[in-house]
């Protein structure tokens, strides 16, 4: 059994299909929002709704169980959290890890997509949080 059947499994179809089609969404737009943070005039939105979906989908993965996404979009938020506080373009090294992020989640939304046995192994630089987050 896959992990995509696990969820089904466990939860009610539509849970899990609607979960799936709003993280697909989310995933579709972040890159984009990753990107407008080295901007100084986009900053504050961009951040806030990187935020914002990170939240959502940690939220989300906790109800469902699905332990590695929970575990990165917690840490993507408390990054972002204090993100939210400071003012100007981000980092090279805060675009990238952000970047980095969004490629293992899509990672993941494609084992759940094709109902792999497991999730994918995590990016070990994912754990190599910068140290500046603004130019």
């Amino acid at each position: 059994m896959g992990v995509y059947q696990q969820l089904e499994s466990e939860y009610d179809y539509e849970i899990v299909e609607e979960f799936l089609n709003h993280f697909t969404m989310m995933l579709s737009s972040m890159e984009r929002l990753i990107i407008s943070l080295e901007n100084h005039a986009s900053y504050k939105n961009s951040i806030n709704e990187l935020f914002r979906m990170f939240h959502t989908i940690k939220a989300a993965t906790a109800y469902l169980k699905i332990t590695p996404i929970h575990k990165i979009t917690l840490l993507a938020e408390d990054i972002l959290s204090e993100c939210r506080e400071l003012e100007g373009a981000a980092s090279e090294a805060l675009m990238e890890w952000l970047l980095l992020l969004n490629d293992q989640l899509h990672n993941y939304k494609n084992d759940l997509e094709n109902d792999q046995e497991s999730f994918s192994k995590l990016n070990k630089n994912i754990i190599k949080i910068p140290r500046n987050y603004l130019r």
